[in-house]
């Protein structure tokens, strides 16, 4: 059978080439790689990279993915937002419409028939298929959570863990202050309703008015605060016993948890001073340049340093430490 083919010097194909024709051929999804495969193409002699697949780390948020795709399948900005209300996306009664927690991060095809609904369905169902098994469901659960409340718990896990061995630990200062009935108090949430991505919050920042604001408002945020990846939400499920109630990153690789807030005074003053130090300053090479500091983070940065609104009362500090569950 006569098939129309391009002249053999139109495509070159490596074995990364060949690679994403089995992609697209077999719809695969693949969960957890940082690589986006190209498709070489050669004209006039210069090789061009076309993406043949989009990857959505873990932890974007929603508005990060919508640019993605935008850039990936190039539409004008605000293309993929604005497909939401025809994408008809299979998402929880709690979810509202809106798809934040659910844009499953993992390695998408890409072919000439991917749209902005067809690739936001394909996220939205792969997350239904993590989140919706019988070991999710169940551990939520045993959290007294519905699923979409163990999502939202797992994306601030998500944001706020400086590695993957400190998930576990980070959940379990969520429901240890879930149970305690105090303010979770996480920047990360501060930093979803301010569209922004960093360490350092102010006094004037704790006030704002805004259901994410987990300073001021009891309980879980309305929604997730990003997407979730598959560490976060076994984390979640499944955190380790503790009565920890506070931690914060003195230095790379050494989080520190504690249920006492006096040594936890102790370990961010350990952590400023590490701050303050000359070894700590950026030398001009490190600046940042303006067009990096205005790109958008991939990745929430977890909330380390404690501004004076997060400071305990002595009847919080003294308080009984809950139980923790299993």
């Amino acid at each position: 059978m006569h098939q129309n083919t391009p002249p053999r010097g139109t495509i070159r194909l490596t074995r990364r080439g060949r690679l994403v024709l089995i992609l697209l051929a077999t719809g695969a999804v693949v969960a957890g790689a940082a690589v986006v495969v190209p498709l070489l193409t050669v004209r006039h002699g210069v090789e061009e990279a076309k993406p043949a697949s989009l990857v959505i780390p873990e932890g974007w948020r929603a508005s990060q993915v919508y640019g993605a795709v935008d850039k990936a399948l190039a539409l004008p900005t605000g293309s993929t937002e604005k497909a939401l209300a025809k994408a008809r996306l299979k998402l929880p009664r709690d979810a509202a419409g809106n798809p934040e927690g659910y844009l499953f991060p993992a390695t998408y095809p890409l072919t000439k028939k991917t749209t902005p609904e067809s690739l936001l369905s394909f996220m939205v169902n792969t997350a239904n298929k993590k989140f919706n098994g019988a070991p999710v469901a169940a551990g939520a659960q045993r959290n007294a959570m519905n699923v979409y409340q163990a999502v939202t718990v797992a994306s601030i896990v998500q944001a706020e863990a400086a590695s993957k061995a400190d998930m576990g630990k980070v959940a379990r200062v969520v429901f240890n202050r879930l149970e305690r009935g105090m303010p979770l108090q996480m920047d990360s949430t501060l930093n979803y309703a301010l569209k922004r991505a960093t360490l350092k919050t102010s006094a004037d920042d704790t006030k704002l008015a805004s259901p994410y604001n987990s300073y001021q408002r009891m309980g879980l945020p309305p929604t997730p605060i990003d997407n979730p990846g598959e560490e976060a939400m076994r984390a979640t499920i499944n955190p380790p016993a503790g009565d920890w109630l506070y931690f914060v990153t003195v230095r790379p690789g050494d989080t520190r948890f504690t249920a006492d807030f006096a040594e936890h005074q102790r370990n961010v003053a350990e952590f400023n001073a590490l701050q303050n130090s000359p070894a700590q300053q950026q030398s001009p090479a490190q600046q940042q340049s303006p067009a990096q500091q205005n790109a958008p983070a991939q990745q929430n940065s977890p909330a380390q340093q404690k501004s004076p609104a997060q400071q305990q009362s002595p009847a919080q500090q003294n308080a009984p430490a809950p139980q923790a569950t299993k």
